[in-house]
């Protein structure tokens, strides 16, 4: 357990239980996940019950109890997406990657998740890797990209 930087963190937040949530961002922020031994350190830190944290970390998608990558890919599978190509977006994902949708490769650079809609229908086939949104894909320029991350 990494007390050190949990100490750290809860050090910028004075007021700790009005703003969990924000604590709660940066700790995974840090490791990109919530590491469990850090979330019972700091349910115990600022007096709250664990399952007051696990109920912010159940109820937002933004959190994972699990490692993640270095890099998050977002493959949007929604209607104009598909309807150009997202499956194929997927397919080569999937073979460059060598992870499903919900994995994370072994290197720990990317995880993959398959979303429903990214805002970007215009842009479609489309994915998001962190906050960058890459659009009008093909296999060929997905490859390029995902140079850039790696």
């Amino acid at each position: 357990m990494d007390v050190q930087t949990v100490d750290k963190i809860l050090d910028k937040f004075p007021d700790t239980t009005g703003n969990l949530i924000a604590i709660l961002h940066e700790v995974q922020n840090h490791f990109n996940y919530l590491p469990e031994a850090e979330l019972r350190y700091i349910a115990k830190k600022i007096d709250i019950p664990i399952t007051q944290i696990y109920s912010i970390v159940h109820f937002y998608n933004r959190f994972t109890l699990s490692p993640k990558g270095k890099h998050e890919i977002s493959i949007c599978l929604g209607t104009a997406c598909h309807v150009k190509g997202a499956g194929k977006i997927l397919d080569e994902l999937k073979e460059k990657l060598e992870i499903n949708p919900g994995d994370t490769t072994e290197d720990m650079n990317f995880s993959l998740e398959v979303v429903r809609c990214i805002g970007a229908c215009s842009l479609a086939p489309a994915v998001v890797i962190d906050e960058d949104t890459y659009g009008d894909l093909t296999p060929k320029k997905l490859t390029k990209t995902l140079s850039k991350y790696k």
